[in-house]
């Protein structure tokens, strides 16, 4: 037995676990010979989270307060010590988790190595890392695996970092390998020394009293029944928490006809709980899986409520509405609503799992998964009103590229502009690196080009559109940059045009004498000597000068007069509506009456050179070129017919 002993009271959270809750201590408290490294494992389901749960309330000076420390047993009970670092995996990626720690302890870093050396500078620390089964925004990229490997092996093998990680089985090997011995612990719960099976009939005695929020029932006011019946679910359960739970939440959510000592009734397995459950209620248990496939399939935090019914009937290939609306009492025991605040005033519901572990037994169920997948993206593409994607709802824009990913449709979704600007850039670039780039089109390559600036500034819609517009005019689709503009979001600018040359080390805004005596605007660009259409502008020969009309794609000017190119006066630039300033890498624009910003653009390469016309055509080069673009402000912005 590796639960409490009668003279100590159980952790109040876990209800035991005291082996593993020594073990942990012993980490915490550093005691000569414990290991530096502590790798929490076990099947899913098997109560990882909750154990990590338990042992981070006792490291949590604040949380202790709560607890009655001399009740328990001292073993179990880490000194009182500053909280550890906890940095969460759960739908991170691996550089993102490594920024997330790097914040934590404040580092003054600019890139990942820099990153790793500042924490060997810092001296001894304590990470506890939960949720690496969670990582990744996109279920289907393998961002666990890609946590471990670039970011968890290395700060395992630091010897100032003591690490305590929840990881799958599947990736405990790799994290150790390579450690020197002695220096990692694999606490597996589902191996007999760390098994709990009295935790766990505390835990379906819990859950079974009418003083926990148990509904009053024959099995569950009499203490000794209750009693009873929690051990035999905890028995037939063996090392799984949930199983457990499940078979109490089934006997709850349906109380009729439940005989406590009839043991059939008691699952041994996830498969067991939904099987069993779905026979008390008289139902096809393969309904209940079907039912429960889109959840299983589901993204992100959970799906909205609405869009269960609907994708519930694209997967089974039949009509499961009423199956939704009249089957709670066969889903209840494994599902759990979320009320998510989409701003002050408005909450959506979302529906999801109780555990991810239901949705593994849920997959095995179907018969072909890609192609359930294939049926979920075609679903939520079918609900987009009108195909606007600024009217659908935020899951179908933030997720369709995961199941298309899965269903081995994304290269074919990725053809509409509305969709870039709608959909959560995390998400979408995730997917988007997890296929070949050669089986992508333009646009989808333009996007994963602008994609790093798309999650490293988390703008608003309106800034993905601008950027994603003078991209598609970077990369020579114009007709793309035209369906943004289509969006019916009022850009901060047009980009009227971009030229790929390397090495433009200056842009001046000019004018020239024109054919029919008036002036015409130009572009000069400073350009290395034998640029193609180039002209020669200094002795040394080193550089030249392209001269490109200002308000025009493809009007480069050859043979110009350099002498005659003149550029506006002092007066000229202090009369222009705009103001203008750089950095390394984004140029701001603000407006000169009222001092407010007008735009920022942020480019994904070093900023050589910017100019600004008295008109507000923002010149601008960089390594990949030069461009121009058109500011509007609510002062100066055109109507969107004339834009």
């Amino acid at each position: 037995m590796t639960g409490s002993t009668d003279n100590y009271a159980p952790h109040p959270h876990i209800g035991g676990r005291t082996a593993a809750l020594r073990a942990l201590a012993a980490w915490r408290t550093q005691r000569p010979g414990s290991p530096r490294v502590v790798l929490l494992t076990g099947s899913s389901g098997s109560g990882r989270s909750r154990l990590l749960t338990g042992f981070l309330m006792l490291c949590d000076p604040e949380f202790r307060k709560q607890l009655i420390l001399d009740e328990l047993d001292p073993s179990t009970v880490p000194p009182e010590l500053p909280a550890p670092a906890v940095p969460s995996a759960k739908g991170l990626t691996s550089a993102q988790f490594l920024w997330v720690l790097a914040d934590h302890y404040g580092l003054d870093a600019s890139d990942a190595p820099s990153v790793y050396a500042e924490l060997a500078r810092l001296g001894p620390l304590t990470i506890v890392v939960p949720d690496v089964d969670r990582a990744g925004p996109v279920r289907a990229a393998e961002e666990p695996v890609r946590l471990v490997r670039d970011v968890l092996a290395r700060l395992a093998a630091a010897p100032n970092i003591r690490l305590l990680v929840e990881v799958p089985r599947e990736l405990v090997v790799e994290l150790g390998e390579g450690l020197p011995p002695g220096t990692t612990q694999v606490i597996d719960l589902d191996d007999p020394e760390w098994a709990d099976p009295e935790a766990i009939a505390r835990q379906a005695e819990a859950m079974l009293n009418p003083a926990f929020l148990a509904p009053d029932l024959p099995f569950t006011t009499d203490a000794a029944v209750r009693r009873t019946l929690a051990e035999k679910i905890g028995r037939r359960a063996g090392s799984s928490p949930l199983v457990a739970e499940l078979a109490v939440n089934s006997i709850l959510t349906a109380p009729e006809g439940v005989d406590p000592d009839d043991e059939r009734l008691w699952p041994t397995t996830i498969g067991e709980a939904l099987d069993l459950h779905a026979r008390r209620l008289g139902a096809d248990p393969q309904l209940l899986r079907l039912v429960l496939a889109p959840l299983a399939l589901a993204e992100g935090q959970g799906l909205p409520v609405e869009l269960w019914a609907p994708l519930a009937s694209a997967v089974a290939g039949r009509d499961m509405r009423s199956a939704i609306a009249n089957g709670m009492a066969l889903a209840g025991p494994f599902v759990q609503p979320l009320e998510i605040e989409e701003d002050p005033i408005t909450e959506r519901t979302l529906i999801r799992l109780l555990h991810p572990a239901i949705a593994d037994q849920v997959q095995t169920g179907l018969p072909d998964i890609r192609a359930a997948q294939a049926r979920i993206a075609m679903a939520l593409l079918q609900s987009v009103p009108d195909q606007d994607w600024g009217l659908a709802d935020p899951y179908v824009c933030d997720h369709i590229a995961a199941h298309a990913l899965e269903a081995g449709l994304l290269p074919q979704l990725l053809t509409d502009p509305g969709l870039f600007v709608h959909a959560d850039p995390v998400t979408l670039r995730a997917a988007l690196e997890s296929v070949p780039v050669g089986t992508l089109g333009a646009p989808a390559l333009t996007y994963l080009r602008t994609a790093p600036l798309l999650t490293r500034t988390q703008g608003s819609e309106l800034l993905r559109a601008a950027l994603l517009e003078s991209a598609f005019v970077e990369d020579g689709l114009p007709e793309y940059c035209e369906a943004v503009h289509r969006l019916g979001l009022d850009l901060p600018w047009r980009t009227l045009w971009s030229v790929s040359v390397p090495g433009v080390s200056e842009v001046t805004i000019a004018r020239v004498p024109g054919a029919n005596g008036t002036d015409l605007p130009v572009a000069v660009l400073v350009v290395p000597a034998g640029t193609p259409g180039a002209q020669s502008a200094e002795a040394t020969g080193d550089s030249a000068v392209l001269v490109h009309g200002l308000l025009h794609p493809g009007t480069l000017l050859e043979g110009v007069d350099l002498a005659q190119v003149v550029r506006p006066s002092e007066e000229e630039r202090a009369a222009s509506p705009f103001g203008l300033s750089r950095g390394s890498d984004y140029v701001r624009v603000w407006d000169r009456a009222n001092d407010d910003a007008v735009t920022a653009l942020i480019c994904d390469s070093p900023i050589t050179s910017v100019d600004l016309s008295p008109e507000g055509i923002l010149l601008v080069a960089t390594a990949r070129g030069a461009r121009a673009l058109r500011i509007h402000s609510d002062s100066h912005r055109p109507s969107r017919h004339s834009a």
